[in-house]
This record gives structure tokens, sequence and C-alpha cells, in this order.
């Protein structure tokens, strides 16, 4: 069975991502988030998947700096330990390192952009585009911005 890492941030990204969990059956799941307040009971909602988490990030641009460092580390680890063959991801900057490092050990990355940007592209989006696999867009006016990414719809 191929392995899959679903990670996103938390909150919307991850609603967003959670969206895809009738594809989880066929496949060994791995879902990486944020560490948020509900950690616990994402843990027990989640239970029959396997559930890492990442340092929330913060509105301070020093101790985000150092978060999105930690986070890199508990990317590596968690990679190594599961050794996801596909990595889906909606975003956000806690997926970003993980992206990369899927990518160094030729993971093949799927980047959904949130359906939060109708036009704009999101800081992770930009940087992932230039090397996803498979670019998902939900809006069709995102093509504009990103001409080689395939229009996917919403995800409900």
């Amino acid at each position: 069975m191929k392995k899959v890492m679903f990670i996103s941030s938390g909150g919307g990204h991850f609603s967003e991502l959670m969206k895809l969990e009738p594809l989880f059956k066929n496949y060994k799941v791995s879902l990486v988030t944020e560490s948020t307040k509900n950690k616990k009971s994402l843990s027990k909602i989640y239970k029959k998947y396997h559930i890492s988490f990442l340092f929330k990030g913060s509105n301070n641009k020093i101790i985000n700096l150092i978060k999105l460092l930690g986070d890199c580390f508990l990317s590596l680890f968690y990679f190594i330990r599961f050794r996801p063959k596909y990595i889906v991801t909606t975003g956000a900057h806690s997926a970003g390192p993980m992206c990369c490092i899927g990518k160094i050990f030729r993971s093949k990355i799927i980047f959904i952009e949130t359906m939060a940007n109708i036009n704009t592209p999101t800081k992770t989006g930009k940087k992932v585009y230039k090397f996803a696999d498979l670019f998902i867009v939900q809006w069709e006016d995102m093509l504009k911005v990103y001409p080689n990414a395939v229009y996917g719809g919403w995800i409900i």
C-alpha cells in the first residue's frame, strides 16, 4: 500500500485537507498539522490515522523564524520515520519544509492552493509551485497566476 503524507497548517487549511479523507482508505496515511489548543481532540477524532504535530506559527517574525527552523527538523524526522511516496498539502508555511524535504528524497509533491485566495498566490504556493509534481488551484482565475497548474475546482 502506498504511503501518503497529508500535511497542512491548522484552521482552514486543515479543514480543506480533511475533505480529502475519503481518499485515505486507499493508502497508508500520515497526517501532519500544527500543534494547537485542540491538539488532543484532533488526535482523538483522527485516531485511526497516525498524526504528528509541528509548531504553530507566530505573528512575531523572530519567533516565527525559530519555529520554522524547528519545523524543518521535525519535518525531516517525520519524513524519515514515515517515508511517504507522496506528499499532499493544502499549504501554508508549516507545509513548506516538508515539501522541500520530500522533493530532495524524490517523493511526489501535490500542492492544492487554498480556496481562500481567489486571485493572489500564497507565499508557500509561490515557492512550492516551482517544483511541485502536481499543482492544483481551486479557482479558474488562479490559472493566470499559476499557468502550469491544474484547475480542480473546490474541495467539497
